[in-house]
């Protein structure tokens, strides 16, 4: 099936086209020439792949759809963008803001798929911009909400919140088989699909590379070879990569078609995943006949018990969806956050009274109402008061108890940095739970958080005070 309906009044193509190496190509100052670019989707939309996937920074992206849009009014095109704000706290304006740059840009009066990205979840803003983007749906702005780059406990968060998410778009491939787990499960228990991006590897999961030398990573490589060159060094080396190669080399010879077809089939059968990213520089329409064969290959049980056997010899790929912009090792182009954002604020305001002691304030009402801080810091010692999970006049989670869980921790996180210390370095947290039917997926929930940390912890059931909440967790750290 070369589409699917994704949503309602919303069909795409399942080999997506993906803009982000119009960034690659401006890197240096030089932007592409819109209309020229703009011509060269045409092949692409009569071929009918007519799904378009770029981000508010991939260089003039929305702007060559907007301008396709303009010279082709006939041709009907999918247009999925993204909006990355900096870290740090999120107003309604911005959200306005970021919708009239895109809408500009792309030419419409309402984007197709808006997809979000959230640098920090230990920083709450990032719940605030996705209410403030379920707004500006209801109100017709966005056709279709997304988040891009989540990992499980995030998505689960924000759709137990009743967020009206449709899509998480991430990293999936052959090299890096992290959302084939539990954000699987996640997806199909809400009905959320996956667009999978990374397919190809940045190229290096296609012909080229068969029985290659291992390249330098260098400036010499585009972003996304340098990149993915970070996935294949984690996941096992080049050596394994090449093994990996030999198969699909193997199982394309026998359909007689190409590695990256193999790749791009392997990853559309994943049950969860309504599309696959494959990059586009819109300088020619080479790939198109390959995309559309990708689209239909149908490969064996052998064949895909051949190339499961290969992948079983690379190491996983470290962390959850997402977590290559979030933490070490960063598998981005330059190996860190550099290219990408210019600091991290605090998550909550910090004051310090006569005596030095620091006061974290998260500014719940409870904090004003009962006289208490959120968290304190007297020296090296830290202690979070009592957490629920409570976001202004929210409470994050709905009846979902590891929901509320997460975004506990999440807020016991943000005090932690905002006191100059981080998970690692709690010693005790105390959960009490309302129902103690609970008691598995909070103590699971915790268990994903801090199974590398190990603090001393007491869960005890107690009638919790506000009939929303499931769990409260208190915690102190050493630093």
């Amino acid at each position: 099936m070369n589409t699917l309906a994704l949503a309602p009044g919303l069909s795409i193509s399942r080999v997506v086209n993906g803009l982000w190496q119009i960034a690659d190509r401006e890197r240096h100052g030089q932007k592409v020439d819109l209309h020229a670019a703009a011509d060269a989707m045409l092949p692409y939309v009569e071929s009918g792949l007519t799904t378009f996937d770029m981000a508010d920074h991939y260089g003039s992206a929305e702007e060559i759809v907007g301008t396709f849009r303009q010279r082709y009014p006939n041709q009907r095109v999918q247009a999925f963008t993204k909006w990355v704000p900096e870290p740090g706290p999120v107003t309604r304006e911005a959200v306005k803001a970021a919708i009239d740059r895109a809408c500009g840009r792309l030419q419409t009066d309402c984007i197709d798929l808006m997809q979000f990205h959230a640098w920090s979840y230990a920083h709450p803003s990032w719940l605030d911009a996705l209410f403030l983007l379920a707004e500006e749906k209801a109100a017709g702005r966005i056709a279709h909400l997304g988040v891009t780059n989540f990992d499980t406990a995030h998505l689960h968060i924000a759709l137990a919140s009743g967020l009206p998410i449709i899509t998480n778009q991430i990293c999936f491939s052959l090299l890096d088989q992290r959302a084939a787990g539990a954000m699987t499960a996640l997806c199909q228990r809400y009905g959320v699909k996956l667009l999978a991006f990374g397919v190809l590897a940045g190229g290096f999961l296609s012909d080229t590379w068969l029985n290659k030398p291992e390249p330098v990573l260098s400036e010499t490589l585009s972003w996304s070879q340098m990149k993915y060159k970070r996935f294949i060094d984690v996941a096992g080396g080049w050596e394994k990569f090449q093994a990996l190669l030999q198969v699909l080399h193997t199982v394309a010879r026998k359909h007689g078609t190409t590695i990256s077809t193999v790749a791009v089939q392997c990853m559309l059968q994943e049950p969860a995943v309504a599309a696959v990213m494959v990059g586009t520089r819109l300088t020619s329409a080479a790939h198109i006949g390959e995309n559309n064969r990708a689209l239909a290959l149908s490969l064996s049980a052998s064949d895909l018990e051949a190339i499961r056997a290969a992948q079983a010899n690379f190491s996983p790929v470290p962390g959850d969806c997402g977590d290559e912009y979030r933490r070490p090792p960063f598998l981005t182009a330059s190996g860190d956050l550099s290219h990408h954002v210019n600091s991290f604020p605090k998550p909550y305001p910090v004051k310090t009274d006569a005596r030095g002691t620091a006061h974290a304030l998260s500014g719940t009402v409870w904090e004003d109402l009962a006289g208490f801080s959120r968290a304190v810091r007297k020296g090296n010692r830290i202690l979070i008061s009592g957490t629920t999970s409570t976001l202004g006049s929210r409470a994050v989670g709905g009846p979902d108890a590891a929901a509320q869980t997460h975004f506990v921790i999440d807020k016991l996180e943000g005090a932690l940095q905002s006191l100059g210390a981080t998970l690692e370095n709690v010693v005790r947290t105390r959960i009490f739970i309302r129902n103690i039917d609970d008691w598995e997926a909070v103590a699971r929930a915790h268990g994903s958080r801090f199974a590398h940390i190990q603090p001393a912890n007491t869960m005890v059931r107690a009638d919790l005070i506000g009939d929303e909440y499931l769990v409260e967790i208190e915690a102190e750290a050493d630093v």
